[in-house]
C-alpha cells in the first residue's frame, strides 16, 4: 500500500521547488517594487528612505502609494525591495521570529543576531526575488546591512539597493559622514531617493522615511522628497 507521505515526514510543511514554475512565466504580472532604499548609520541612529511606487513588469505603475519599510523589531526596520509578495511575506516572517524570540529571553534580539536571522530566512526559505535593508540601534550602536537574495549579509556605513541604487550610491558617496546629525542623515537619504526618482523609472511617488534610535522606530511619509531636503 502506498503512502501519500513517502519520503516526507507528514508535519513537514510542503514547499514546492523552483523546477516547477518555468522561467520567466511571471514575469509581466508580478507586482515589483522596482524602487530606491537607502540606509545611513550615524552616531545617534539609522535612517532608511524608500520610494512609494509599484510596477508590473517594470513597465506599469501599479501603485503609488506602497509604504516599502516596516518596524520589526523594537529598534529596527527592514525595507521591502523585489517581488512585493515575497518582501511581504519575508517581513511578516521575520517580524514574528523577532517576536517570539523576546517573548522567549526577555530581551530583543540584537541587530546582528536579527541579520543573521534574515540572512537565514533568505538563503532557505521560498522568498522570492528580495534584496532588503536592515538597519536597527542596539547595545553595540547603529547598524545598517543589505541582505542580497541568496542569503548574503553585508554591514556597511550606508548602503542602497534596488533599481535606482546607482543613482542614490552617486548622492551618498560624496556627501555621507559618520558625524551626520539625525536631521542631516535624513535629508541625505531623501536627496539619493530623490535623485534616483528623477532617472529610475521603477522609483517614485513620494518618499518614506524610518528613523530608528535606541527609543524605537518612527516612521513618516511625504508626497513630495524634496520638502525633507529642504528642511
Amino acid at each position: 500500500m502506498s503512502n501519500s507521505f513517502d519520503g516526507m515526514h507528514p508535519y513537514e510543511p510542503e514547499i514546492g521547488s523552483f523546477e516547477d514554475v518555468e522561467a520567466g512565466t511571471d514575469e509581466d504580472v508580478t507586482a515589483k517594487t522596482g524602487t530606491t532604499t537607502v540606509g545611513v548609520s550615524t552616531e545617534d541612529g539609522v535612517v532608511i528612505g524608500t520610494d512609494r511606487r509599484a510596477s508590473l513588469g517594470g513597465r506599469f505603475v501599479s501603485n503609488k502609494n506602497v509604504q516599502k519599510v516596516e518596524q520589526i523589531h523594537p529598534t529596527a526596520a527592514l525595507t521591502l525591495v523585489g517581488s512585493v509578495g515575497g518582501a511581504q511575506s519575508f517581513i511578516r516572517t521575520l517580524r514574528a521570529e523577532s517576536n517570539l524570540y523576546e517573548q522567549r529571553r526577555g530581551k530583543p534580539l540584537s541587530i546582528h543576531g536579527l541579520a543573521t536571522l534574515a540572512g537565514n530566512f533568505a538563503r532557505g526559505g521560498p522568498f522570492f526575488a528580495i534584496n532588503p535593508i536592515l538597519g536597527g540601534v542596539d547595545d553595540e550602536g547603529s547598524h545598517v546591512y543589505s541582505i542580497d537574495p541568496a542569503g548574503g549579509v553585508m554591514e556597511d556605513d550606508y548602503t542602497v539597493t534596488g533599481s535606482g541604487m546607482q543613482l542614490a550610491h552617486g548622492t551618498l558617496e560624496g556627501n555621507y559622514d559618520p558625524s551626520l546629525s539625525i536631521e542631516e542623515a535624513e535629508g541625505l537619504v531623501a536627496s539619493a531617493v530623490y535623485a534616483a526618482s528623477e532617472r529610475d523609472t521603477g522609483s517614485g511617488n513620494g518618499l518614506v522615511v524610518a528613523t530608528i534610535t535606541e527609543d524605537g522606530v518612527e516612521i513618516e511619509e511625504y508626497d513630495d522628497a524634496t520638502e525633507l531636503i529642504s528642511a
